[in-house]
């Protein structure tokens, strides 16, 4: 599949139905190629697919599934636009967050492999269901947790405006949480005590509070 240089090939290109409810579309807009006037499309298309039907399946429906309608706020970035919201980012410009292009390879780069050459995808999201739930402070760990013991996930990333978040599949996954809102920082990883097992006790009744 060539990269879709036409009006009438983006159009194909984001009919592409990743899985039961998401659609290549679903992932495509940015707003620095919105202001910038960058497309914002893959190199390698069938890459990008592969990748973003793994996140899909595997993470995505099953959390929509579970808490509701999903929102999805950043996902695919072609490495022109990550490199050049690094750029900004480095040059103290508000409002850029990105992470260099080698960080952000098969995270938000979807149609390029890391450097271990593993497949990966990232998509940023809101449960809007969950905050409007549990918005008190600390309550994000509640469905990191929920997250942590029935998904297939790589990362998470939380940030403070409605709970957002950073999820990620990659082959190989790392299983790793962080967070910029309290309590900052590493919530978990491997070789932390907090790690294994069950951690129903933190996530109990989300739920049942989602369903009522």
């Amino acid at each position: 599949m060539k990269p879709p240089r036409s009006v009438s090939a983006l159009t194909e290109f984001g009919r592409v139905r990743l899985s039961k409810t998401f659609f290549m579309r679903d992932f495509l807009y940015s707003d620095i190629a919105a202001i910038h006037g960058f497309n914002n499309v893959p190199d390698n298309p069938q890459l990008a697919i592969a990748a973003g039907t793994k996140l899909c399946e595997e993470l995505l429906e099953p959390l929509q599934d579970r808490f509701g309608r999903i929102a999805v706020r950043s996902a695919f970035r072609s490495a022109e636009v990550n490199g050049f919201g690094n750029e900004m980012q480095k040059a103290g410009k508000s409002g850029y967050t990105c992470a260099d292009n080698d960080s952000n390879y098969a995270g938000h780069i979807w149609d390029k492999r890391d450097s271990a050459g593993r497949l990966g995808a990232t998509a940023c999201v809101v449960v809007p269901r969950f905050h409007d739930a549990f918005s008190g402070e600390g309550d994000w760990t509640r469905l990191a947790w929920w997250i942590h013991d029935n998904l297939p996930y790589s990362t998470l990333y939380f940030f403070p405006k409605y709970w957002a978040f950073n999820i990620g599949w990659r082959e190989d996954p790392e299983r790793r949480i962080d967070s910029h809102v309290a309590p900052r920082g590493c919530l978990t990883k491997p070789g932390m005590a907090n790690h294994e097992g069950s951690h129903a006790e933190e996530w109990a009744g989300i739920e049942r509070a989602m369903i009522s």
